[in-house]
C-alpha cells in the first residue's frame, strides 16, 4: 500500500509540472493560433537562469537560502516573460504581418527552440548541473509513502500559481480583453481592444510560467540543456488530451498525463513512461481529436 501511496505522489508532482508547462503553452496558443515551440525553449533558460542567480545571491555573505531563491525565481519569470516577448516581436509579428502559414510559424517556432537550446549548451556546456535548494535529507513520512520539501514545494506553488492566472484571466480588465482576443480579434478590435499590445502580454505571462516550470522540475531532477525538448513534448500532448485552446483542460490534461505515467509504472518498467504519454495522445487524436474539453463545441467560460 505504501508503494502505491508514493507512486501517487510522483504522479501529482509530475501532474504539476506537466499542467504549469501545458497551461502556459495553451494560453500562447489561444491567442496565436499556432504551436510555439519555442516555449521549450524559454522552460529551459528559466530554469539556467534561477540557477545562475541563486549562485550569484547564495554566495554573497548573510544572504539567506530562502529568499535567495525567491528573488532568483522572481528575476528568472521576469526575464523569461521578456525574452518571450522578444520571440514573438523579433519572429511572430512580422510574419504576422506578411500574413504568413501556420506551417511557416511551426518552422519559425522549431528554428528559435533549436537556437535557444544550442546558446544555452555555448553558455554552460553540456554538463548536467545539480540544483539544490536545502541540503539532501530524509522526507516526510505520509501513509508510509516519502515526500520531500522540494515536492511540496512544487505541488503547492503550482496550484497557487494555477488559481493566481485563474483570478486574473476571469477578474482582470486584461483578463477579459486576452479571452476576448483569443476568441474573435477581429470582433475584439472593433471594441477598442488592441490585440498586439494583449498579444504582447500573453507572451510574457505565457513564457513567465514556462520559466516557473523549468525551475520547478530542475530542482526535483537536473538541469541540462535539452530538458527543454521533452517538457515540450509533454505540454503539448497534454495541452491535446485536454482540448488545445482551453485553459481548464490544460490543467486536465495535464493531470491525467501525470497520473497515467506514473501509476502505469505499478506494472511496467519505468523506461516506458514516454511511450505510455505517446500512447495517450494517439489514442485521443483517433477517438477524441478535440480532446477532454475542446472548445470547438463549446465555449469555455459558459
Amino acid at each position: 500500500m505504501a508503494l502505491i501511496w508514493q507512486y501517487f505522489i510522483n504522479a501529482l508532482i509530475a501532474a504539476s509540472i506537466y499542467s504549469l508547462i501545458a497551461l502556459g503553452f495553451t494560453l500562447i496558443y489561444r491567442t496565436v493560433h499556432f504551436f510555439h515551440l519555442a516555449h521549450g525553449g524559454v522552460y529551459t533558460i528559466g530554469a539556467y537562469l534561477t540557477y545562475t542567480f541563486f549562485k550569484v545571491f547564495n554566495s554573497m555573505i548573510g544572504v539567506p537560502v530562502i529568499p535567495s531563491f525567491v528573488i532568483s525565481l522572481v528575476l528568472s519569470m521576469i526575464i523569461s516573460g521578456i525574452l518571450g516577448v522578444l520571440i514573438d516581436r523579433m519572429v511572430y509579428y512580422p510574419l504576422r504581418r506578411k500574413f504568413a502559414s501556420d506551417l511557416i510559424f511551426l518552422l519559425a517556432s522549431f528554428g528559435v527552440f533549436v537556437f535557444i537550446q544550442n546558446l544555452v549548451q555555448i553558455i554552460y556546456g553540456a554538463h548536467i548541473y545539480a540544483f539544490r535548494i536545502w541540503s539532501i535529507r530524509e522526507g516526510y513520512k505520509i501513509l508510509g509513502a516519502v515526500i520531500t520539501n522540494v515536492q511540496i514545494l512544487i505541488i503547492i506553488s503550482s496550484i497557487f500559481i494555477m488559481f493566481v492566472l485563474w483570478l486574473f484571466l476571469q477578474k482582470t480588465k486584461f483578463g477579459k480583453a486576452i479571452r476576448a482576443v483569443a476568441d474573435d480579434p477581429v470582433s475584439a478590435s472593433v471594441i477598442g481592444i488592441n490585440a498586439e499590445k494583449i498579444i504582447t502580454i500573453v507572451f510574457f505571462i505565457g513564457s513567465a510560467l514556462a520559466g516557473f516550470a523549468g525551475t520547478l522540475i530542475s530542482l526535483e531532477t537536473n538541469l541540462e540543456p535539452t530538458m527543454g525538448f521533452t517538457a515540450i513534448l509533454k505540454g503539448i500532448i497534454a495541452a491535446i488530451v485536454g482540448g488545445i485552446g482551453s485553459l481548464p483542460g490544460a490543467i486536465l490534461g495535464g493531470t491525467l498525463l501525470g497520473f497515467a505515467e506514473n501509476l502505469a509504472i505499478l506494472k511496467i518498467q519505468a523506461g516506458w513512461k514516454d511511450t505510455i504519454a505517446f500512447g495517450i495522445l494517439v489514442l485521443f487524436l483517433l477517438f477524441k481529436p478535440e480532446g477532454i474539453l475542446g472548445i470547438g463545441n463549446k465555449r469555455e467560460d459558459e
